[in-house]
């Protein structure tokens, strides 16, 4: 009889990180996923698993008033109980640093029953940057049976914690093989506008830049600087066109309107369906971005990327010459933007640092010993980067 993995996502981001093992434990002679939508953004997570031919398995009931964290994962956490108590899992696998995370790591914590990280070990040091991601995946390595992490660097920040060395594994980041299963895709652009931009692109022989900015350190006087310095590349380069698919919050979509609304080359959508991203990010001469898993997508397709943060959890990109960091200072940017697109800058591509498209096998075979089946697998399975092999 198989023994039943939960893989819990809430966001996006955790949508497209978990859709790998999920596929890769379809069919397994012992274990079975079930994938858990906590309901943290309704809508996002389904659209996420739909370029993987996935839905979820169960979906929580977490209607929200005030938007707080504490509202919310006060929501969470019974739903996540009485989930547990009747499907007793093997394991429970979470992803990241979010509020959803956090709960389910806890109520599974308390219940006793296993949980695997993935993408575990990622750290700023900083517990205010990123705000609340760094206290919240701090909090749930204290609680984890299973470390999942992505890279070298990250197993050494464990490490350094004091965390048991036998209980990480270094796997890779799913992201990459998400990536790369829906580029092979090579599906059409879905969106009205990403359509008709390619079309204008492909009349004119313009290139693109892609802007995503959406973390809450970011928003007010940062996000009114950067987008400040988008209208000024934009003016400076009258071959460039940009895309800016707008975060759902009102407030950050409102201020993206009032700034660049009206340009003439600026394309303001909203969030782009998965495979439409990808698309995006295979076209684009250059990224602004404060979203993680764009720093480590965009290396699989040679794109430049300027991280719009102080830091960075992803230095892996930085140090392999992948991503700069220059922060929401607008001469900063305007600068090595104006470097980039100068000197038409493409990167080597095939060389992600971050992983080599077999992380979900990885993960397999670590939550195969932490359920208690036989695996073969070393506890360290090294994988190629550009930083070298462990």
């Amino acid at each position: 009889m198989s023994k039943e993995v939960l893989l819990v996502a809430g966001t996006r981001p955790e949508a497209l990180k978990i859709a790998p093992v999920a596929i890769a434990l379809k069919g397994h002679p012992g274990l079975r996923p079930t994938i858990v939508h906590s309901g943290q953004h309704a809508g996002m997570v389904e659209q996420a698993l739909a370029a993987f031919d996935l839905v979820p398995d169960l979906r929580l009931d977490v209607p929200r008033d005030t938007g707080t964290q504490a509202e919310l994962v006060s929501r969470l956490l019974p739903e996540f109980d009485a989930v547990l108590e009747e499907r007793d899992p093997a394991v429970t696998l979470v992803q990241g640093d979010t509020t959803t995370t956090l709960a389910a790591a806890l109520a599974s914590f308390w219940r006793g029953i296993p949980v695997a990280h993935l993408e575990a070990g990622l750290r700023t040091g900083d517990l205010y940057g990123p705000f609340p991601e760094e206290g919240n995946r701090q909090m749930i390595s204290r609680i984890t049976s299973l470390h999942l992490a992505p890279t070298d660097d990250a197993a050494n920040a464990l490490n350094s914690e004091s965390l048991p060395d036998s209980h990480i594994v270094v796997t890779g980041n799913t992201v990459v093989d998400a990536v790369q299963r829906v580029a092979s895709a090579n599906l059409p652009a879905s969106s009205p506008d990403l359509v008709a931009l390619e079309r204008t692109l492909d009349a004119t022989g313009g290139r693109l830049m892609l802007v995503t900015v959406h973390r809450r350190e970011s928003w007010g006087r940062p996000l009114m600087r950067v987008l400040n310095a988008v209208r000024s590349i934009a003016d400076r380069h009258p071959d460039l066109h940009v895309l800016i698919p707008a975060h759902p919050n009102p407030g950050v979509r409102e201020q993206v309107v009032s700034l660049l609304g009206g340009h003439e080359r600026v394309v303001i959508t909203d969030p782009l369906d998965y495979p439409d991203m990808v698309r995006v990010l295979k076209r684009a001469s250059l990224v602004l971005t404060d979203s993680g898993g764009i720093q480590e997508e965009a290396p699989t397709f040679g794109v430049p990327v300027l991280v719009l943060r102080e830091t960075t959890e992803r230095m892996l990109a930085v140090d392999a010459g992948c991503a700069w960091l220059v922060g929401t200072d607008t001469t900063r940017i305007l600068a090595e933007a104006g470097w980039v697109l100068g000197s038409r800058l493409r990167l080597p591509l095939g060389r992600n640092p971050f992983g080599d498209g077999r992380a979900a096998v990885r993960v397999c075979s670590a939550l195969e010993r932490l359920a208690g089946l036989p695996t073969a697998l070393p506890r360290r399975e090294p994988f190629a980067t550009l930083a070298g092999v462990r």
